[in-house]
């Protein structure tokens, strides 16, 4: 015996100013199509929305636009990411030890940033 897809709605917000971290979702379903929306700020300034609906005839479907324009800084510090493509520990080797045990340690996991794929 199938049974009906039942309706539902949720959504939640996440601002931290101290981290940067701020988006939000929201999504509904009337049983036979999913609707919903997420906003999520980007590294670069910008807003990235995505409009999406989902059902089972046609699969899922989005929409993806940006609020605001994208900034980007003049110069990287030494403490930043180098030209070379590399991480830069703030010493002038590349991005790389000369060997040896490091006791050097880079950004932690929790960056404050989500993105959505």
């Amino acid at each position: 015996m199938l049974c009906k897809p039942k309706s539902y709605e949720f959504g939640y917000q996440v601002k931290d100013d101290y981290t940067g971290t701020n988006y939000n979702r929201k999504e509904s379903s009337d049983g036979n199509q999913v609707r919903g929306e997420y906003r999520v700020a980007l590294p670069d300034g910008r807003i990235q929305i995505v409009t999406y609906w989902a059902d089972w005839q046609s699969g899922f479907h989005a929409d993806v636009r940006y609020e605001g324009e994208a900034q980007y800084p003049e110069q990287y510090t030494k403490s930043g990411y180098n030209n070379n493509g590399g991480y830069n520990n703030g010493h002038d080797n590349g991005g790389y030890s000369s060997g040896g045990v490091s006791h050097q340690y880079g950004p932690g996991y929790n960056s404050g940033m989500i993105y959505f794929i």
